[in-house]
């Protein structure tokens, strides 16, 4: 069989999150309208079967990361780690660009010079020979080793960064036109032709994640990239993610939908109390109705950095904190299969976006460190015994 990690590159609002949430057919990753939606590396795990004659069974990793954009604070300069630690382990890279939005780059005489063949649906070059080991998808270095002394800091917008990226792989790199289905199709043409003279993709596909367009063609492509090797993942499980995690990010989901201005941005979500259900007992006697579905209790802090951010998380008499419960509670069942009883308070951390040490903390492998620290601490045995 093939298997190998996709990384998903684009700039805030290309649908990477819903391309990932198609090809999944589950709810991995969150999405909104507002840009910066998704801060973490964010792994959807796709069993793609056996075609005679066409492909082998394969596993697809799919990564996606934090959309590019200019870094503000300590926050956005993590978001943008998370884009180079997702290169950083990767067999292709997909490429999504909005083909309803207008394209900045330079023109092509002023571009720098790619190495890539001429043919603009040439594979670029060979997989990279170094090989992950393991399903770990990055640490927490603070300098990417992608980065070079040379790199250049002042992009004059995040197309042109996202193209000097691309440029530093050594893997197939794939062009996504995304959203097709809003824009006439002779429109398509024209960008295909301004996007290929600044790099030579190995394939171009027009893609419409919500009408699943090209997704199929976009799925055999890549296992034609993907190497030989063996399943990452267990072939049931379709992220990386704990429960924990994706339930605060359902929880910051409803925060982006319910809240408008400068409060989603402002806004982050931890998870303080996880009490997982016990299974329901089976009937007694054949027939009877199932036992009532098991209640999950869970207790979440949403942090934000000023008092008046705190007042709309909240809104008039908790109605507004009410209504970000109300939908995340629904959404939180769904993805858990019981009953929840959901509890929300908001915390004022001013600045914390530029907090090294808090951002890192929302990190959920720090997280799920932290929690396995808490647990030996607890069941340490008390020296005096």
């Amino acid at each position: 069989m093939k298997s190998g990690f996709v990384a998903i590159l684009g700039r805030p609002n290309a649908g990477k999150s819903t391309l990932l949430n198609a090809l999944t057919g589950e709810k991995v990753a969150i999405v909104s309208a507002k840009p910066q939606t998704t801060r973490n590396r964010i792994a959807g795990v796709v069993e793609v079967p056996a075609r005679k004659g066409v492909h082998p069974a394969a596993q697809i990793v799919f990564v996606d990361t934090p959309g590019v954009h200019k870094p503000g604070s300590h926050l956005d300069r993590r978001m943008l780690q998370e884009v180079y630690e997702a290169l950083e382990t990767r067999d292709v890279v997909l490429v999504l660009m909005d083909a309803t939005r207008r394209v900045q780059l330079e023109s092509a005489a002023e571009a720098p010079a790619d190495k890539a063949p001429e043919n603009d649906v040439a594979v670029v070059s060979q997989v990279s020979e170094s090989r992950p080991g393991a399903p770990s998808l990055g640490g927490n270095s603070e300098v990417s080793p992608l980065k070079t002394k040379n790199e250049r800091t002042n992009w004059a917008s995040e197309d042109e960064f996202l193209f000097g990226l691309i440029r530093k792989v050594d893997c197939p790199v794939f062009l996504l036109l995304t959203k097709i289905d809003l824009v006439p199709k002779d429109q398509l043409l024209p960008l295909i032709d301004t996007l290929t003279k600044h790099f030579s993709f190995a394939q171009i596909i027009p893609v419409s994640a919500r009408k699943r367009d090209g997704l199929d063609i976009l799925t055999r492509k890549i296992v034609d990239a993907l190497p030989t090797g063996e399943r990452y993942y267990p072939k049931d499980q379709y992220t990386d993610q704990p429960q924990r995690f994706m339930v605060a990010e359902l929880i910051r989901e409803r925060i982006l939908v319910e809240t408008g201005e400068e409060v989603p941005y402002a806004s982050a979500v931890v998870i303080e109390r996880f009490e997982e259900a016990e299974p329901p007992a089976p009937p007694r006697k054949k027939g009877q109705a199932p036992a009532r579905l098991p209640l999950t209790r869970i207790a979440a802090a949403i942090y934000c950095e000023r008092d008046g951010q705190k007042a709309i998380l909240i809104g008039k008499g908790g109605s507004k904190l009410k209504e970000i419960g109300t939908g995340a509670r629904r959404q939180i069942e769904s993805l858990l299969g019981t009953r929840v009883y959901l509890e929300l308070h908001v915390i004022v951390e001013p600045g914390w976006r530029e907090s090294k040490g808090f951002v890192e903390s929302l990190d959920w492998r720090n997280q799920l460190e932290k929690l396995a620290g808490d647990q030996v601490t607890e069941k340490a045995p008390d020296k005096d015994e």
